[in-house]
């Protein structure tokens, strides 16, 4: 081990930086986030950097280096461009004996900056020794996406009944089963999942020996489009977290992979007029599971509450009293659409846009269809293949112009994916045509004449 990695406490401490760049900016932001008390010495400063030192109640110094400039200081930073500058900054520390870091020279440092993660009281620092500087900043982002925002908030309650779990639990072991369990079960739960007060009332009742409830629990998670890369960092992790997992058939297999390995699967999925399972099975399902004390993911493709049936499902959920979260995903309008280079809003052709369902009711036409002519807006619909003739007919029927833009995107944003263009007049030639099936979206309206320039996924993925 080249460094061993400390946590410097600076709070209250006095600083100094040399140099008035960007660099001594960056790293002035970070002492300042530290408590530190900046002593800031260059001939000239970014205007931000005046700023936080004057708002940190720091020091600027208008004038070359000195050594004297070193006098009270703990930590040394050295962020000029000036190679002999930033030696003789070194060595007058190193003399000293107090630490310093000389920004991209890591020959010249005592102490070194590591990449960050803050969740703050809880902080992960990553460092290659200076060595791979953008390699440890790229560990650091895939770290970002593993750990919730909410585990500082998490540290923060365990912060707080510390001393009170050491003094009922003198044994260290003891404490440390009492701390996993308060880190892997429900309080953890419930905090993470923004409730905390519920989680503090939890922890009690654990401290006070009370039985802390098992009741399970269901996460209503949108899966979006199709693309794994889409989903939200807490989609993810309740996906890795669960028992039990029921998914749609609009579930990609892809994101399907991403659940925990020895999760119970349970399809569900639906076709038109074809149920695997009908919605009130589904309903007292997810019931029946919770009850049993199980985590359960509740997957369907795009957002749960956009034509996902979600708002019936949590409604069950809460009539029974079972605790539930709702992650929404990314909805196949807004992911097909771009994905396929097609703006639903542009100030010189839509100002506003309308999901609709294109499943028509007994093959009724039972759709405001007055509404849907109106200018300057796109129209998305939803599961509208089968009934695209009806749609295609109303809409001219009521005014909208036969040669309006119009597409068919099949299997969005995935590398399946395949998108067709033409007017309302043609689009259910096209679906003949070029064989088209479900998942499609259709998309009408003048924003479809922008594909043209601006589609970009099926060339990458040619390009792969």
């Amino acid at each position: 081990m080249e460094f061993l990695p400390l946590f410097h406490n600076l709070r209250g401490s006095r600083v100094l930086v040399v140099g008035g760049g960007e660099i001594a900016l960056r790293k002035s932001r970070l002492l300042a986030d530290a408590g530190a008390v900046l002593r800031v010495v260059a001939p000239a400063m970014e205007p931000q950097l005046c700023e936080l030192i004057n708002s940190s109640g720091g020091e600027q110094v208008l004038r070359g280096y000195a050594e004297a400039d070193l006098e009270g200081c703990v930590l040394i930073i050295a962020a000029t461009d000036d190679e002999p500058l930033n030696a003789q900054v070194s060595a007058d520390a190193h003399r000293r004996c107090v630490p310093v870091n000389v920004v991209d020279a890591p020959a010249l440092c005592s102490v070194i900056f590591p990449a960050i993660v803050d969740r703050s009281p809880l902080v992960i620092a990553i460092s290659s020794g200076g060595d791979a500087p953008v390699l440890a900043r790229l560990i650091r982002a895939k770290i970002e996406t593993w750990i919730p925002s909410t585990y500082g908030q998490l540290a923060g309650l365990a912060a707080r009944f510390r001393s009170r779990v050491k003094g009922l639990f003198p044994d260290v072991q003891q404490r440390r089963g009492f701390w996993e369990d308060v880190f892997q079960g429900p309080i953890a739960d419930r905090l993470l999942a923004g409730q905390g007060a519920e989680a503090e009332r939890l922890l009690l009742a654990k401290i006070e020996g009370q039985a802390v409830e098992t009741t399970g629990e269901v996460y209503l998670v949108g899966a979006g489009p199709g693309d794994p890369d889409l989903l939200t960092f807490r989609a993810l992790r309740l996906m890795q977290q669960a028992d039990v997992v029921l998914y749609d058939r609009l579930v990609a297999p892809a994101i399907l992979e991403l659940c925990r390995r020895d999760a119970e699967r349970i399809y569900v999925g639906k076709r038109r007029a074809e149920h695997a399972v009908p919605q009130d099975q589904i309903n007292q399902q997810l019931v029946d599971l919770a009850k049993q004390g199980k985590r359960v993911v509740r997957l369907k493709g795009g957002d749960p509450f956009i034509f996902g049936r979600g708002g019936e499902e949590i409604e069950e959920l809460a009539a029974h009293g079972i605790p539930f979260q709702v992650v929404p995903g990314i909805t196949a309008a807004s992911g097909c659409a771009a994905y396929a280079g097609i703006p639903l809003t542009h100030r010189d052709y839509a100002q506003s846009v309308r999901f609709v369902t294109g499943h028509l009711k007994d093959g009724t036409s039972n759709l405001p269809w007055s509404d849907l002519v109106a200018p300057a807006q796109t129209l998305v619909f939803y599961m509208g293949l089968v009934g695209l003739p009806i749609i295609c007919e109303q809409l001219i029927k009521h005014g909208r112009s036969a040669d309006t833009p119009a597409a068919l995107i099949q299997q969005g944003t995935t590398s399946n994916q395949r998108v067709f263009t033409g007017t309302l007049a043609d689009l259910p030639t096209l679906v003949a045509e070029h064989e088209v099936h479900a998942p499609t979206l259709v998309i009408v309206g003048e924003v479809v004449l922008l594909r043209e320039k601006l589609a970009w996924f099926e060339g990458a993925q040619a390009q792969v």
